[in-house]
């Protein structure tokens, strides 16, 4: 990630705005950012503070060329104290000041999507884009923000649909992914960018179609391989049975801080809810490339993702503080 240059972001904000969020003159944006704590300053990396500050300053701008460029509008920036986990509850207050407005632009460290705050701003009515770890590159022309939103839409509500009408699901790949589970009476949701009518939400960039495995049913191997996701530079393999991670083998420093976060010698409701097998998820941006940003790397068209933790979201059962996806 790099500074932001806002000469090469002012279009792509511009288009968001407009395309994918449909912002009206007289509505209320928000822009939130989660800064690094007191604490992140003393224990993070500075590479890391970098690219967290980094992010933090893009939220700023994309608010600054909001107020600018939608003057009838009311704009607001508005950052809080980084949670340090996906799916980690923000607070109160934030939950709070994230339901009152029309239009939610969420460029954080940590994804505000599996949370209760974010499901509370939408049952209030906010339209919402979920951001987490988003880059300024994004923007840019033939990026994944640049895409054909109503094509991505379109690929994207015909693979929910089939994924509606499944019974079961198996992924295997070259990699050594060989997993099966139960679809059963679940829906296909989808995440296409458009966030125009009332309570709308999705990622940013978008593309994907998702779905909660039936709890209890999967069973196999998941292969995160070394290259995709951030930092992982040996492979990572989760072994389910019942449902739940049961082994996980692997992944270098990335993989002890998941055997940390999961702690498969206890049987907690905490641990073993995060070990759930929470998503299957399907690429539909032909833009999206990068392989070791999560966010971008699960909307790469042919890809599929596959998610452990919280699946409440997304029409499962399983409520957890955890979501993270592993593109396949």
């Amino acid at each position: 990630m790099a500074w932001p240059e806002r000469e090469r972001i002012e279009q792509g904000v511009l288009n968001m705005l407009q395309v994918n969020m449909g912002l009206k003159e007289g509505e209320r944006l928000l822009v939130v950012a989660d800064p690094p704590t007191l604490d992140h300053w003393r224990q993070k990396e500075p590479s890391k503070l970098t690219v967290q500050l980094e992010r933090s300053m893009l939220a700023r701008m994309v608010a600054e060329i909001a107020l600018e460029s939608f003057p009838e509008s009311k704009v607001e920036f508005y950052p809080y104290p980084s949670v340090g986990q996906h799916g980690k509850e923000p607070g109160k207050a934030v939950a709070q000041k994230l339901r009152k407005c029309d239009v939610l632009i969420a460029i954080v460290n940590y994804s505000l999507s599996h949370t209760g705050a974010r499901a509370a701003a939408t049952e209030a009515g906010v339209r919402i884009a979920s951001m987490p770890g988003f880059e300024a590159r994004m923007y840019h022309s033939g990026g994944p923000m640049s895409v054909d939103y109503h094509q991505v839409a379109e690929d994207t509500e015909r693979l929910a649909r089939l994924v509606t009408d499944a019974e079961a699901a198996t992924v295997r790949s070259p990699g050594g992914t060989d997993i099966s589970f139960s679809l059963s009476d679940r829906k296909g949701g989808v995440d296409t960018g458009l966030c125009t009518e009332r309570a709308a939400w999705s990622n940013l960039p978008a593309g994907e179609t998702y779905a909660a495995p039936v709890e209890g049913t999967a069973e196999g191997v998941v292969v995160a391989q070394a290259g995709w996701y951030p930092e992982l530079e040996q492979d990572m393999i989760f072994h389910f049975e019942g449902g739940l991670v049961v082994r996980l083998e692997g992944g270098g420093r990335v993989g002890d801080t998941f055997r940390e976060l999961l702690q498969l010698g206890k049987d907690d409701e905490l641990h073993r809810s995060r070990r759930n097998l929470a998503e299957l998820g399907i690429g539909t941006n032909p833009n999206a490339k990068q392989p070791d940003n999560v966010l971008e790397a699960e909307k790469i068209k042919g890809t599929v993702h596959l998610a452990i933790g919280d699946s409440s979201h997304m029409g499962g059962k399983v409520v957890a503080d955890l979501h993270e996806d592993f593109v396949i």
